[in-house]
């Protein structure tokens, strides 16, 4: 009981004490300090000695201390220093709930003497806290008939920091259709309130989930959510949609008929026969409904008609989607066609020119130009000709080439040139055009006519007709056309006194040659002339050759006798002693022939004697001795017919008549044979066996040593065998008969002798006459004839 007495009157002490502090401070301002709140404990909050105007061992002295309502001590003093603490970690929300300004007030007590100071301790909010919804989950439900603009309040979230730190607005998740407005109520709460932006469509989003964020207005600031559901409420209100509404697709040129394109799909939000879709074209043009086919059901775009991507490279097809009722969706299906190399590059020619003169510089053939309807490398060209053609292609503009020639043409080496034009796409695979242009080389007279021969040799048999044709000539012209026309003439002799115009004349469209009259061989064995050629361009060319024209002798002249004269005189009768021996010279027939080679070679022939046997004539020579010996009996009187005739063809002849007259005791000389050297005083029988073995031997000696000499001969000899025999060509000793058409004896005449052995008679082959030549005269061919004679051996007689 007595303690309770005791604790009653302290209690009223300390009421007194607070009331008489109270009224002896009423008048007074209260010192200020702050503090933000969640500061820790022993954080220094000011000095209060220096706030005070006191010592600082006078705190100490005079009994300071701190004091505050309710006994509850925030903060602490050090008696020693003057500094006021915190005592502990400090919550404005704990203190002072939503009160603001959050003042702690205190005082601060001076026992000695008795003084009182008033001071208040504010405490600052931070922003420690976040904005929480009483409710994290709300449900609305919203017509989606509702207009835009139907605002729909939300329950507020709330803070407890105060002033800038609470509350300060609210925001929407992103969506279509809602924005949230921040609302203050009149206690200065502020709430969310939801305002409808977009008429809602329950098929397109049946419900809708957004998240409502409080944000304070704290730096940094917080926020706290919610989620709000929103379930939209159908009405019966919505068409047809596609998935998308553009669509765009790419198909191949060379896509096949049927091909699948696109598949096109729409739905309808609605359900029943108000979401059946059917499908069809809208507003499609004749070429679309041509090329594409649209299945009503399934929305497939299948291809109708083969593309063609150089005729149009885009479709733009529309298709409409409609329910049962009368609502409808469109989409566009852009169709683009994707090029294929299927078109080969194009040539054009502009200008052409088939026909170039040879020798031209650089000449321009032809100009075209190239290109492909396909596109990107499909479309890239290149152009190109063979190679080894004097061509050059040229780029001038964008696709334009100009063909032209690189160096001169040469007409003569090539007339034409047949170009290839080979143009190549740069697609996959690779296609190409060829243009094949033949281009003719026109001709240039750059060419003289030119003789097939420098010189020509004619050979023309003497007592020719007028008019006849000997020869011709012939010149090649490598121009065309005019160019290679060739006019024959005749060029101006080089000897004036040669009457070229009176011998031969010339055809001068194709070089044939004539002799205007008759030409003697006796007369003019050779002659030379010139002949042009001239082509008929402009300038005209010209060439020469050289023409030699060999008269060829004919058999046109008989021989003629020199001895014995025929003039129709007395005739001359030659003398033969009746004793002469056989082989005896009688007399010799002279003859001479005009004509030349074996048209002059003479033979001779007894043709008729009074007593045949009794005189031979020598067929080379024309000597006629005695065959045998004479006798009594023999008549005195004998007519002798001999005939001379040359080698021609046809043979001419002459013949001579020769009397003889045997007589007795005539001491003229006579020539023996040479094999008959005995003495014709020698009558006895036996001498004349021994001089026949002598001779016989002496021949059979002879023959032996001439064969070996021919052997020897015919195997050094180039030519072959000849008629059974060789043939040497060494100088064979001795003259034989001289006969020339000069009708004299003074040239000589060389043969070569073979002899067979096993003939009955001698065959003398007469080859090659070794004739000195006169100017003028030309040798003939060579001439062999063979004639039988029947003496045993040859005679060389000059």
């Amino acid at each position: 009981m007595e303690a309770s007495r005791k604790l009653i009157c302290r209690q009223r002490q300390v009421l007194f004490f607070f009331l008489f502090l109270g009224l002896s401070q009423a008048g007074t301002e209260p010192r200020r300090y702050s503090v933000e709140e969640e500061t820790e404990g022993l954080s220094f909050v000011t000095n209060l000695a220096k706030d005070l105007g006191l010592g600082q061992r006078e705190l100490s002295r005079r009994g300071a201390r701190v004091i505050s309502k309710g006994n509850k001590l925030h903060l602490q003093l050090d008696q020693g220093t003057g500094d006021l603490f915190l005592n502990e970690k400090l919550d404005r929300e704990e203190l002072c709930g939503h009160t603001e300004p959050c003042v702690l007030r205190f005082q601060v007590l001076l026992a000695n003497p008795l003084e009182f100071f008033q001071a208040e301790l504010q405490v600052i909010d931070i922003n420690d806290h976040a904005p929480v919804f009483v409710e994290r989950d709300m449900m609305l439900k919203i017509s989606e008939s509702s207009p835009p603009g139907t605002a729909f309040p939300l329950k507020n979230a709330q803070d407890v920091d105060v002033g800038r730190n609470d509350v300060e607005n609210y925001t929407i998740s992103p969506n279509s259709y809602f924005r949230v407005l921040t609302r203050e109520l009149s206690d200065g709460r502020k709430y969310p309130e939801l305002v409808l932006d977009k008429a809602l469509d329950r098929e397109e989003e049946p419900e809708l989930r957004l998240t409502l964020t409080a944000l304070d207005g704290g730096s940094p600031p917080q926020s706290g959510t919610a989620q709000v559901y929103i379930e939209v409420v159908d009405i019966n209100d919505n068409a047809p949609e596609f998935e998308q509404p553009f669509y765009r697709v790419q198909i191949p040129e060379d896509s096949p008929i049927g091909f699948l394109i696109v598949k096109v799909s729409a739905t309808d939000l609605d359900i029943g026969v108000n979401g059946e879709i059917s499908y069809s074209l809208f507003q499609a043009s004749e070429e679309i409904r041509k090329t594409f086919e649209l299945n009503p059901v399934t929305g497939d775009i299948r291809l109708k008609k083969q593309l063609d991507f150089e005729a149009i490279q885009s479709y733009q097809v529309n298709i409409e989607a409609k329910d049962a009722g009368s609502l409808s969706g469109k989409c566009t299906v852009l169709t683009q066609v994707m090029d294929v190399n299927d078109n080969a590059p194009e040539v054009t020619m502009s200008a052409l020119t088939r026909q170039i003169p040879e020798n031209s510089p650089e000449y321009v053939v032809a100009v075209f130009s190239v290109s492909d309807p396909d596109s990107e490398e499909n479309g890239k060209i290149t152009c190109s000709i063979q190679e080894n053609l004097p061509f050059l292609l040229k780029s001038s503009l964008e696709n334009f080439y100009t063909l032209v020639t690189e160096s001169p043409l040469d007409r003569e080496t090539t007339t034409y040139y047949n170009i290839t034009i080979t143009v190549t796409d740069m697609g996959t695979p690779r296609l190409k055009t060829e243009h094949h242009i033949t281009v003719l080389v026109s001709d240039v007279n750059d060419n003289a006519p030119a003789f097939t021969q420098t010189s020509y040799t004619l050979f023309i048999q003497e007592n020719n007709s007028p008019a006849l044709h000997i020869g011709s000539v012939s010149a090649t012209d490598r121009d065309a056309g005019a160019n290679a026309q060739v006019t024959y003439s005749l060029l101006p002799p080089q000897d004036p006194h040669l009457p070229l115009a009176s011998l031969v004349s010339i055809n001068a469209d194709n070089g044939h040659l004539f002799a205007l009259r008759a030409l003697n061989f006796e007369a003019l064995q050779a002659f030379e002339f010139r002949v042009g050629a001239t082509d008929r361009g402009s300038p005209a060319l010209s060439s020469q050759a050289l023409v030699r024209v060999q008269v060829l002798d004919a058999n046109d002249n008989s021989p003629f006798v020199l001895y014995p004269l025929q003039n129709g005189s007395a005739p001359c009768t030659e003398l033969v002693p009746r004793a002469a021996e056989p082989g005896y010279l009688v007399s010799k027939v002279v003859a001479v022939d005009g004509d030349s080679g074996q048209n002059a070679w003479l033979s001779y022939q007894l043709l008729k004697a009074t007593e045949p046997g009794l005189f031979g004539v020598w067929a080379h020579n024309g000597e006629v001795r005695t065959a045998r010996l004479l006798s009594e009996r023999d008549a005195a009187k004998h007519r002798l017919l001999v005939l001379v005739k040359d080698n021609g063809e046809p043979p001419l002849s002459a013949s001579v008549t020769l009397h003889v007259l045997l007589v007795d005791g005539l001491s003229q000389p006579y020539l023996p044979l040479p094999e008959a050297a005995a003495d014709p005083a020698q009558a006895d029988p036996l001498t004349v066996y021994l001089v026949i073995a002598l001779a016989s031997v002496s021949s059979l000696f002879l023959f032996s040593v001439l064969a070996f000499i021919a052997v020897r001969l015919c195997r050094r000899s180039r030519a072959g065998w000849v008629g059974g025999c060789s043939v040497p060509e060494g100088h064979f000793p001795g003259h034989l008969v001289d006969v020339s058409g000069t009708g004299t004896l003074s040239q000589s005449y060389q043969y070569e002798v073979c002899l067979m052995g096993a003939s009955g008679t001698s065959e003398f082959k007469f080859l090659k006459p070794i004739v000195p030549n006169s100017q003028g005269h030309y040798p003939g061919p060579e001439i062999e004839e063979n004639s039988n004679f029947r003496n045993d051996f040859s005679f060389s007689i000059k």
